[in-house]
């Protein structure tokens, strides 16, 4: 039987109901994202139709899920809230503090013995709160959550971008940061603009080389890094009922590389087989019974342009299997021009190292697709000619592909098989042949490869595509190579050529594992003690922030101004700072040190306006907190785009910085930075981020009257004596405000849980 499956008992049979009762509202057939939408409003039946793109709107999410080191925050933030239990289902998956290094078991080892202290914290707090528990080595938490919680219809939050995986059995799944978390948690209603809706109409069929990974790296070509910032992806057409469960996974996934809110599917035999592969026939039987609710109206799929925001169609018949990167997961390019793409940009032709896994493409296919390959490169005398790097997205993937004989298919190779964790996709790779940070590069199944993210060398050019264009480039080694057609030579001095690979959807025995991982919470856990060392150097109560005084900000220092793309790897590293993430005065250290400063072209070098010397991003913003002063952020297009962390809100905060001013935001950092009392503020016109000068000061004024849609002034002082005063808008509704007024979004949830 499912987890909750009273829950979802609940809600499918008052979903109907709901949807009728939305019908009359929007007086119009529906998309599947609406009747989501529509169907989890925390206000219950719907009354009244939402603007797109404008309304923000109070929504009621069924669950919430948190990996490790986003947990630690967001349950240490929970512990403030004053509640003695979590308010909806929710887990915590311990899949980011694994370290690739030597192989599964040692490094499972290692990691339960350097992160000891935070496991047993988290194992303490959920077991304590009412928490699910995946221990260290049960897997990716996509992957986990595919398996056993993904839910048709169902609408759930997760502290990590890449949650809209569930996306592939028609949830919408959104990344949040841990505030957000902490308030479904703690009972309280969760705010969202109400998306626009992009629909992406799939016709034909995938065959040969191309894989679901393939129409992915297509939309992000079309869409860029943040053309659906804002919107819901919604798929639909013949060529997506094509398509398997994981296969729609790895899309909704990744669609978080486009700034999308999320991405989903409708309900259909594919997604229904998927739950009953994994245990959840009594789902697939209560999903079935109101099937035409979890899809799109006839209408809408019949005239896409009349409903959505905008329409993308793909013919996966005629799409080409592609790459995308180096440094940024839009840029596309076909396997047939990659070739003549790398010389004429100097990309390194010769591959370093092969990755297949992480949350994108661990499944059980992905897995087969890649295994097929590696069975041919054995029987045609072939071995891969780069490091390969194998990482099974579950323990009960990587227990059934053991049994099914495919991890030693490519051991045989000579691949290593990485613990079920994140590993080299998110930093956590302890490459120690790029220490010389030497340029190379690696192609790998990932979702991401901005600069330094893999293995913190910013000469790696890290190149994303799907497990068996992995496999067969491993095997070539090169990057001017196109499996389609090029013929490679093997131990006896023979051409020989790779033939399509073969997949496999579900396990012909059946899934299986011995020990998924799973720890259930106590039942009454009013008599658990969560424990913090007061000296521990990776977990650290909190203090609240402190509230606003009432007054206009005058005399801000200008902290940094970022030039270029500034991610939340760029202002919250991940890598060996991952194990500071429970204790927000170390991981503050790491504070924009991998954004360039305007000024000087250099990293981690910012002037410091009380000394007139050059020092650390970090170092700065302290010296103006210390002195009283507070500090200002300037920053480009889509600021804080990528991982959901809520620390690149949180150490801004720490350290003083009183406002953000850019071009424009990626969704959640915005909202994170709301939540933890960080004015965000855009420049009303673009241009004028031209004219912050390195040595400027900063008021922003109308703060007094702070209020919805109303721009405020920020002057600038320069140091000949002149100013410029210049408009900034700002997206904060009144609850937001209250947000800013109080201090931080969680300081107004004890304040009520208290009253």
């Amino acid at each position: 039987m499912a987890f909750d499956i009273e829950m979802i008992k609940g809600f499918y049979a008052e979903m109907p109901k709901r949807i009728k009762a939305a019908r009359k509202v929007l007086n119009k057939p529906l998309t599947l994202t609406e009747k989501i939408l529509y169907t989890h409003l925390d206000e219950g039946d719907p009354t009244q139709e939402f603007k797109r793109g404008v309304s923000y709107v109070d929504f009621k999410p069924d669950r919430v899920a948190m990996q490790d080191a986003t947990a630690q925050m967001a349950l240490l933030q929970f512990m403030q809230a004053g509640k003695a239990k979590v308010a909806v289902p929710s887990t915590v998956h311990c899949d980011h503090l694994i370290q690739a290094q030597s192989g599964a078991k040692e490094d499972l080892e290692t990691a339960n013995y350097t992160n000891k202290e935070v496991y047993d914290f988290l194992a303490s707090v959920s077991n304590k709160y009412g928490l699910g528990f995946w221990k260290p080595g049960a897997g990716i938490i996509h992957q986990v959550v595919l398996e056993n919680y993904a839910l048709p219809g169902g609408m759930m939050i997760g502290t990590d971008s890449h949650t809209p995986n569930a996306g592939g059995l028609g949830m919408l799944a959104i990344g949040v940061g841990g505030a957000d978390a902490v308030d479904v948690m703690a009972g309280m209603p969760w705010e969202l603009k109400f998306p626009k809706i992009i629909g992406v109409k799939l016709t034909g069929k995938l065959s040969g080389w191309t894989s679901s990974k393939d129409v992915i790296l297509k939309v992000a070509d079309i869409l860029t890094v943040k053309g659906g910032t804002g919107a819901i992806v919604e798929y639909f057409g013949e060529g997506a009922r094509s398509l398997s469960a994981t296969g729609k996974a790895t899309i909704c996934n990744m669609g978080a590389e486009i700034g999308a809110t999320t991405s989903t599917f409708g309900f259909d035999d594919h997604a229904a087989e998927y739950l009953k592969q994994t245990g959840r026939l009594d789902i697939a039987a209560l999903a079935a019974e109101i099937q035409e609710h979890l899809t799109g109206d006839d209408e809408v799929y019949a005239n896409p342009s009349q409903y959505f925001d905008q329409v993308i169609e793909i013919d996966l018949s005629t799409l080409e299997p592609a790459i995308n990167g180096p440094f940024t997961p839009d840029l596309r390019t076909t396997v047939s021009e990659m070739s003549d793409t790398a010389k004429k940009n100097d990309w390194p032709l010769e591959l370093e190292a092969g990755l297949i896994g992480s949350c994108t493409n661990s499944s059980y296919e992905d897995i087969t697709r890649a295994a097929s390959l590696a069975r041919q490169a054995a029987e045609k005398k072939l071995k891969v000619k780069t490091d390969l790097l194998i990482t099974p997205g579950s323990e009960q993937v990587r227990y059934t592909i053991e049994r099914d004989g495919l991890i030693q298919q490519f051991e045989d190779i000579g691949a290593t098989v990485l613990a079920n964790a994140c590993g080299p996709c998110i930093g956590q790779w302890n490459r120690k042949e790029v220490k010389d940070q030497h340029k190379n590069s690696i192609i790998t199944s990932f979702n991401r490869n901005f600069a330094k993210r893999n293995d913190g060398n910013p000469n790696t050019y890290a190149f994303v595509t799907s497990p068996e264009l992995v496999m067969a480039y491993t095997i070539a080694g090169r990057l001017n190579f196109n499996p389609l057609t090029d013929y490679i030579i093997n131990a006896d001095g023979e051409q020989v050529k790779l033939e399509e690979p073969e997949g496999i959807v579900y396990p012909p025995k059946g899934f299986a594992v011995e020990d998924a991982g799973y720890q259930a919470p106590a039942a009454d856990g009013s008599g658990i003690d969560v424990i913090v060392d007061p000296t521990s150097e990776r977990l650290q109560l909190l203090s609240p922030f402190q509230a606003w005084d009432g007054q206009d900000y005058k005399g801000l220092k200008l902290l940094i101004k970022a030039k270029g793309k500034c991610t939340t790897d760029h202002i919250s590293m991940a890598g060996p700072w991952l194990r500071f993430r429970g204790h927000l005065e170390n991981i503050s250290q790491n504070l924009l040190i991998g954004a360039v400063n305007y000024f000087n072209e250099q990293t981690n070098s910012v002037k410091n306006a009380l000394t007139e010397t050059y020092v650390p991003v970090p170092e700065a913003a302290q010296a103006y907190r210390d002195a009283g002063y507070g500090s200002v952020i300037i920053g480009d297009e889509n600021y804080g785009e990528g991982s959901s962390r809520e620390h690149a809100a949180m150490e801004p905060r720490f350290l003083g910085v009183k406002v953000v001013v850019v071009r424009s935001f990626a969704r959640i950092h915005e909202t994170n930075l709301k939540k933890q009392g960080v004015l965000a503020l855009t420049f009303a016109n673009k241009a004028d981020y031209d004219k912050i000068r390195e040595d400027d000061t900063f008021d922003v004024l109308g703060l007094t009257d702070f209020t919805p849609g109303k721009p405020l002034k920020v002057v600038m002082h320069h140091n000949d004596g002149t100013s410029d005063e210049i408009l900034t808008e700002h997206s904060y509704n009144k609850s937001q405000i209250e947000w800013f007024k109080a201090g931080s979004a969680l300081n107004l949830i004890k304040a009520h849980n208290q009253s």
